[in-house]
């Protein structure tokens, strides 16, 4: 049960590049607003298929490029049951032979058996899958978050996702090492709004990974399908189940600083860890106590895939 990927219409547009380390110093002086302690560099990528990462990718170099899939009109009011997607078609649809693919969407129903979180992590090479993926659901007994990993031969998707996809090489990226909030944003919305008032009309695009490491956060699974039209954000905030959770939390995700003409999501991280949770990041909830550690490329193009209707289009569920 998966789309053919013959029928879903993909569209391709260059992303502004600037060199990072002006990114880097953009950075340096705008995360001041938010944070108190703030520092933004280039380095190295260190290997993050090690701790505290454990990414399927090494690196975030080799043809990196922005993926989004279908979007939050398939999801809302009700749901649209046939947008299930394979990682391995799009992979393809994106140029990509030889990819590594993190980020941010719906996992595959139909293998969970109920609706889900993905928290997209894997390899693909000479049509070999190393799947690090991690689904949250909820359990319908008592409410709690269940995270679990997907087998190598479950690479499905549904409705959405926002992805960052490249060869997974070394080279050298942003690194983002910010502490104690003093600001509202939360830690991308704090990148993304400070890269989009420098670039303008030039939109940029970054995608990686980053760590809470110290405090909680603000987070949401989704539970089942619902079966009455979620017609306001009022309605999708009732309907979802939020969780404080725990640090170490491992993010993956995208942000861009604007939309072109193709109904981006402006920014989409999902967490997930090694104790058990997991999920859709919104913000850290101890903000005294918080500390972040991101490793970040851009992007050179943005892919859109399976764009919902513009007619049909809406902003619900964004956040």
């Amino acid at each position: 049960m998966v789309l053919d990927s013959k029928t879903l219409p993909v569209e391709k547009k260059p992303l502004h590049v600037p060199p990072l380390q002006e990114i880097a110093n953009v950075l340096n002086e705008a995360l001041k607003s938010n944070f108190e302690e703030v520092q933004v560099e280039v380095v190295d990528c260190p290997d993050l298929t090690q701790q505290p990462f454990t990414l399927a990718t090494k690196g975030l170099h080799g043809s990196p490029r922005l993926i989004e899939v279908g979007g939050p009109p398939y999801l809302l009011p009700l749901v649209q049951r046939d947008k299930v997607y394979d990682l391995q078609d799009i992979a393809k649809l994106a140029d990509m032979n030889l990819a590594t693919i993190i980020g941010a969407g719906a996992g595959p129903y139909p293998y969970a058996g109920v609706n889900c979180e993905g928290m997209m992590n894997l390899k693909i090479e000479n049509g070999k899958v190393d799947q690090q993926t991690r689904i949250a659901k909820v359990n319908i007994k008592d409410g709690s978050a269940i995270q679990e990993q997907l087998p190598n031969n479950e690479t499905r998707f549904a409705l959405l996702a926002n992805l960052f996809a490249c060869e997974g090489n070394p080279g050298q990226v942003l690194k983002v090492h910010v502490k104690k909030r003093i600001g509202s944003n939360d830690f991308i919305k704090s990148m993304q709004t400070s890269l989009a008032n420098h670039y303008g009309n030039k939109i940029v695009g970054l995608g990686g990974t980053f760590l809470l490491k110290e405090g909680k956060a603000k987070q949401h699974v989704m539970p089942d399908f619902s079966k009455t039209p979620l017609l306001s954000d009022d309605n999708v905030n009732e309907w979802l189940n939020f969780y404080n959770m725990s640090a170490p939390l491992i993010a993956v995700g995208t942000f861009v600083t604007g939309e072109y003409d193709l109904d981006l999501r402006l920014q989409h991280f999902h967490s997930f860890s090694h104790h058990g949770e997991g999920g859709h990041y919104h913000i850290d909830t101890t903000p005294d106590a918080v500390e972040y550690l991101g490793y970040f490329n851009t992007g050179e193009y943005i892919y859109r895939i399976d764009k919902p209707d513009p007619e049909k289009s809406h902003k619900l569920g964004r956040d």
